[in-house]
């Protein structure tokens, strides 16, 4: 006997699989400062954010180019809950991939920030 598989809704949003992320696609990712800002704030919380939650220096559109660079090449998930689109960092997947990439860039990016003094 076959289960049927349900159909993908239209709010589904496309992901690479863990085996399909690459090192530059997570590295031009995290090259942007309002993408590393949106990693950082997830890696601080350590829980899914909804995107409203995020206060960017940029427009709504500009953000969801951000979002969607983050989610297309791995470094983030996001689904719909109900209407909110809820986003995480993809933190276990990158760690096995790139052992320490993760932590050691956000350490640099914390240290930067203390040194320009926006930390």
């Amino acid at each position: 006997m076959t289960t049927a598989v349900p159909a993908p809704s239209s709010r589904d949003l496309p992901h690479p699989a863990r085996e399909e992320i690459r090192l530059e696609g997570v590295l031009h990712a995290l090259s942007d400062p309002v993408r590393l800002r949106i990693v950082r704030e997830l890696a601080a919380v350590g829980a899914e954010l909804t995107c409203s939650q995020f206060d960017l220096p940029v427009t709504k559109s500009t953000t969801t180019h951000h979002f969607r660079v983050l989610r297309e090449s791995g470094v983030i998930r996001q689904v719909y809950e109900g209407t909110a689109k809820m986003n995480g960092l993809r933190r276990s997947d990158l760690d096995d991939l790139f052992p320490g990439l993760l932590d050691c860039v956000l350490a640099a990016a914390a240290r930067q920030s203390l040194r320009q003094g926006t930390g």
